[in-house]
């Protein structure tokens, strides 16, 4: 199995955002973090890869989970056998 490095999309003080950060930190398991909050071009990156505007929005190696928290993430994690 590859090693994915996913991207996620968070705004500042949203706490499903922040529940997801803390779940990747606690299980060592590598991301990239681009905040959206006052950054424009960050933004737009978003909503044209997901359609939407809500966070947290995470790019997995081109498969997207928008506007999720903890409850959608493990059982995407599960799929790609992560956790």
């Amino acid at each position: 199995m590859k090693t994915v490095t996913p991207i996620l999309y968070v705004k500042t003080g949203c706490p499903w955002c922040e529940e997801v950060l803390e779940y990747f930190d606690s299980h060592k398991l590598p991301y990239e973090k681009v905040t959206v909050t006052g950054n424009p071009e960050a933004m737009q990156a978003m909503v044209d890869l997901s359609g939407q505007s809500k966070a947290p929005t995470m790019d997995w190696d081109g498969e997207v989970l928008a506007d999720f928290g903890v409850d959608e993430l493990v059982p995407f994690l599960r799929k790609h056998d992560v956790v």
